[in-house]
């Protein structure tokens, strides 16, 4: 593995000392790898509570309009843009001294202010304030970093223009009428999004840790898992009936599939040598995530659309519940892809994911008949593609665990 290191200092040490830029590099253990620090681990805590809050924007309404749904995936967005923005920055640099965690404990407020607003946006200027408080954090790092090694100089300039850019846009928003406030947003949004890509050829110069980038970003979708469990079982009633409980037990087979899917998938390291700057690996993974969360939500919705005798499932529903697991089904094989061009055998996987669940989706309108088909039809899915991506590691020399 290419350890990440960020030359020698051109401040005086004296100086450096002071600011705690001495030895700005990731701490590694003793194979030279580098794994999540306790402040990283502490971080994520504020972002289960925003996954759960964007989550219940939606409500217990089974029949969600386009427009709600769409303003959920685009929170979504905000919220793990905000927390990979931060794994970037320490899977490069990262000291872990006082004043980094004292900053990091600045951008967790943010964290908690974005929290609390995404119930009230646009309304509200709770989620823009925490959103630049969460991003002014990480260019005042980018900036504390700037003077350590020409490769950082080269780094950080990438970052600050584009995402210091889309900044001041966020920052103009306060004072824009509330209707033109999402507008701003998505622009802002859109100039950080492409600012990775823009600056791809230099930001490959410096590539990203190989193991510690897949352990955070693997963290935060099991977060997300986390939070599609949390969603079902909210949705199963006090003191439930046997059929409650086995209707329950056949929804959680279908996250329980996806976790031993992606997990097969992380420890098998395909990866680990192809990731350069991490922008496919880590984008592919936002509508990865988004998909996961609805695909909670949708599930805790059939759950108690059983509870309630309903005959038929909405359109709606179906079509959310469908197009969340094609969308898992798709990234998995873009990610695959990322290591080498499908065989035959892997696109007839895909294949047989999208359509088996597609016609499980259109077709069968009767709640627990659509949940124990799809059930068996994602557990087969997972039992055929984990069997594949075993052999695949096995093949390229990447060990498991």
């Amino acid at each position: 593995m290419r350890r990440v290191r960020t030359g020698a200092t051109h401040v005086p040490n004296w100086l450096a000392s002071r600011m705690g830029l001495r030895g700005l590099a990731p701490r590694t253990d003793e194979a030279g790898h580098r794994h999540a620090t306790w402040l990283e681990l502490f971080l994520d805590l504020i972002f289960v509570y925003a996954l759960a809050a964007v989550a219940a924007r939606l409500g217990n309404e089974p029949s969600p309009s386009p427009t709600a749904v769409l303003a959920v995936i685009g929170l979504f967005v905000v919220i793990q843009w905000a927390w990979l923005g931060q794994v970037y920055y320490d899977t490069r640099f990262d000291p872990d001294d006082a004043p980094h965690r004292l900053l990091v404990l600045v951008a967790l407020v943010g964290a908690g202010a974005m929290t609390l607003g995404v119930d009230e946006v646009p309304e509200s200027v709770l989620l823009p304030v925490g959103y630049l408080i969460v991003r002014g954090v990480l260019l005042l790092l980018y900036l504390r970093a700037r003077p350590t090694s020409p490769m950082a100089r080269l780094v950080t300039t990438v970052y600050l223009i584009g995402f210091g850019s889309g900044w001041l846009i966020w920052l103009v928003s306060l004072m824009a009428p509330t209707e033109l406030r999402p507008v701003l947003w998505i622009v802002a949004m859109v100039i950080e999004l492409a600012t990775p890509w823009v600056g791809v050829r230099w930001l490959n110069r410096w590539p990203v840790d190989n193991r510690h980038l897949p352990e955070r970003i693997g963290q935060f979708t099991i977060i997300v898992l986390g939070s599609a469990l949390a969603s079902l079982l909210f949705a199963v009633p006090d003191h439930p009936p046997p059929h409650m409980i086995l209707t329950a037990a056949m929804a959680f087979l279908i996250p329980a599939a996806v976790w031993w899917v992606y997990t097969t998938f992380v420890t098998t390291r395909l990866l680990q040598s192809r990731l350069r700057g991490g922008q496919a690996y880590s984008f592919l993974h936002i509508p990865l995530g988004g998909a996961l969360l609805l695909l909670g939500w949708s599930l805790g919705q059939v759950v108690r659309l059983v509870d309630a005798n309903a005959a038929r499932l909405p359109l709606e529903l179906r079509l959310l519940l469908g197009a969340s697991m094609v969308i898992w089904t798709l990234c998995g094989l873009a990610l695959y892809w990322l290591w080498t061009r499908p065989s035959r055998a892997r696109l007839a996987i895909a294949a047989y994911g999208v359509l088996s669940v597609s016609l499980i989706t259109a077709t069968v309108h009767e709640p627990k008949l659509m949940l124990s088909l799809l059930a068996a039809a994602i557990v087969g899915y997972a039992v055929l593609l984990s069997r594949r991506l075993t052999r695949a590691g096995a093949a390229s020399g990447t060990p498991e665990g």
